[in-house]
């Protein structure tokens, strides 16, 4: 398998703590919900690449040795987020746990750069390597911030001066691949540009009712296992 260099970048969405115990009904709107962030989140990546979907979390990459460009992509995708939860807050007409919660969802970064292959599974490629690895590894770490940009010395160095006064240092013992130089900004400290949102709108709130429960009836009725590959929701589903 032929190795090239590459930025890596997981974009995951957390925040879901009180999602724990929740009727199925519940369940599968907070699936819905998720998609729907995924799916802004993945429109704002500009260059960097798809390469899966993990459950509740977006992994790309971009190949190459010039990342200057990361920390914007980066803000476009935590803007579009963000400015996406707060429209679906302002357009929410149901009142299940898994619509009420949507102000409490999060979304973080981890960031790396170094080697990767891709290695071909019957009709699927999927990125091969430790620093494949590595970024994954990263997202059970210790920093003491819900919404981060998580990095390691590579990443850093192609950094913007003017974001590494925010940047703090923290090393890890992660799994496998040994003590490692990190560093991470709160996102918190630094502003985001929102556009305006949109005024409520009846018409788009119950246009926006309907295609959720149509949306959501495979899980609704069992067909689908809600959240089944969330990494940040600890599942106890009651029947409704």
């Amino acid at each position: 398998m032929a190795v090239e260099k590459a930025l890596l970048l997981i974009a995951d969405i957390g925040g879901y703590t009180r999602f724990m115990k929740q009727h199925r009904f519940g369940l599968a709107h907070a699936q819905d919900t998720v998609a729907q962030l995924l799916e802004v989140v993945i429109d704002a990546a500009g260059g960097l690449k798809l390469a899966k979907l993990e459950g509740d979390a977006a992994f790309f990459y971009a190949l190459g040795e010039d990342f200057t460009a990361f920390a914007r992509q980066a803000a476009n995708i935590r803007r579009a987020f963000i400015a996406k939860k707060e429209q679906l807050i302002i357009d929410r007409m149901c009142k299940c746990g898994g619509c009420m919660q949507v102000g409490a969802l999060t979304l973080k970064f981890v960031i790396h750069s170094g080697e990767i292959a891709f290695q071909k599974v019957k009709r699927y490629t999927e990125l091969a390597g430790v620093d494949v690895i590595l970024v994954h590894r990263m997202l059970k770490n210790e920093v003491p911030l819900a919404e981060y940009v998580l990095m390691t010395d590579p990443v850093l160095q192609q950094l913007d001066p003017g974001l590494r006064p925010f940047a703090h240092a923290l090393d890890h013992e992660f799994e496998g691949i040994g003590r490692t130089s990190t560093h991470y900004i709160n996102l918190n400290e630094l502003a985001a540009v929102l556009p305006v949102a949109r005024a409520p709108n009846l018409a788009r709130k119950l246009w926006g009712k309907l295609t959720l429960e149509l949306r959501s009836l495979p899980y609704v009725i069992g067909l689908k296992e809600p959240c089944q590959d969330f990494r940040n929701v600890e599942l106890i589903v009651e029947e409704s």
